[in-house]
């Protein structure tokens, strides 16, 4: 685990303000936002670019980090922002408070 500790933990990651929106489950956060932001997962994240953490609860056991996985999966769309919207009205990428760099601006279409 690259020396830190097993932490699970639940995140939302969001293409954007009110974008697209994926939920998922790790024991290592930090390293999970590093392939997110990196592209090293295929699938969804890559196909969409949604790369900022904008939710994370962490837990002591992973089954209940699944569990509460499985539960926001099934909630609607709006019932997920607003739980980011309580703790986060902003949409900041909480991913730098944890010690990332900040995400690059993202180009328009058109490359501008």
């Amino acid at each position: 685990m690259r020396g830190r500790d097993k932490q699970p933990c639940v995140y939302i990651l969001a293409s954007g303000h009110y974008g697209t929106l994926y939920v998922g489950v790790t024991s290592d956060l930090l390293g999970r936002m590093w392939q997110h932001r990196e592209g090293t997962l295929p699938g969804f994240t890559s196909q969409y670019a949604v790369r900022r953490l904008v939710h994370f609860e962490l837990f002591g056991q992973m089954d209940l980090a699944i569990l509460r996985e499985k539960q926001l999966k099934r909630w609607h769309r709006q019932w997920k922002i607003n739980l980011i919207n309580e703790a986060n009205p902003e949409w900041r990428d909480l991913a730098v408070g944890l010690g990332l760099p900040a995400l690059a601006p993202r180009m328009g279409r058109d490359g501008s």
